[in-house]
């Protein structure tokens, strides 16, 4: 499965959320609000999800591999930081 395109949408005003990440798979697919967080000096990736009546919260959608996962975290977050790269230029 390859990543065909993307979009980042950034955040400010916002301690914890920096972004969120669409992701279009085989030009078939798309996942949105994936969001972008920074905790502890670390930027990370957390999958659409929604809160349930106990409080916790549970995925829509997530990768079912840890390889995939290891590749769709290093994808958005490399593209994160370009943007991020890209607004200090302008």
């Amino acid at each position: 499965m390859d990543i065909t395109d993307y979009k980042i949408n950034m955040v400010s005003g916002n301690r914890l959320l920096k972004a969120y990440c669409s992701v279009t798979f085989d030009n078939q697919l798309v996942v949105h609000n994936i969001r972008i967080v920074e905790a502890n000096g670390k930027v990370l990736i957390s999958m659409p999800n929604h809160k349930l009546s106990d409080g916790t919260r549970k995925d829509y959608v997530h990768p079912v591999s840890k390889e995939f996962r290891n590749i769709l975290d290093s994808f958005i977050i490399d593209k994160y930081k370009k943007e991020l790269e890209n607004n200090k230029e302008e």
